[in-house]
C-alpha cells in the first residue's frame, strides 16, 4: 500500500508483524549509482527521517535498511525496526522464523501519522 508520494520517492508500507516501510524511486533506475543526484539525495534525506524517527518511537534493538533488488531490479529500499521479540531476530525477516514473537508495539498508524509531514 502506498503511504508517501512525491516527484522523485514514493513509500509503500510493507505488512509485517515490525515496522516495516519499503522507498523506491518513481523512475525504474535498476541500481543506486543511475540515480541522478537529486535522487540520491531524496533518498538519503527521506532514509534518514524515517530511521530516527523509527528510534525515536520504537526505540526498536536494531533498525535494518536493505536494498537487494534481485527479484525487483528498480532502486528500493527496505527499512525495518527490528526487536528481539521479533520472529525472526537476530536473521533476516524474509529468512526462516526463529520463534513466535512477543512484540507489543506502538501503533505503527500513530506512527505513520506522525511520519508523515516530516517527509
Amino acid at each position: 500500500m502506498k503511504f508517501f508520494e512525491n516527484d522523485l520517492i514514493f513509500i509503500e508500507i510493507e505488512k509485517s508483524e515490525v515496522p516495516w516501510l519499503k522507498l523506491f524511486t518513481k523512475e525504474p533506475y535498476k541500481e543506486f549509482s543511475e540515480c541522478p543526484k537529486p535522487v540520491r539525495a531524496e533518498i538519503w534525506r527521506v532514509l534518514d527521517i524515517i530511521e530516527i524517527e523509527m528510534l525515536s518511537y520504537y526505540k526498536p534493538t536494531k533498525i535494518n535498511i536493505a536494498s537487494f533488488g534481485n527479484y525487483m531490479p528498480h532502486v528500493h529500499f527496505h527499512i525495518m525496526s527490528r526487536f528481539e521479540e521479533d520472529s525472526y531476530f537476530p536473521k533476516p525477516m524474509w529468512g526462516a522464523k526463529q520463534r513466535e514473537s512477543t512484540l507489543k508495539l506502538e501503533s505503527f498508524d500513530l506512527f505513520l501519522t506522525k511520519l508523515y509531514p516530516l517527509l
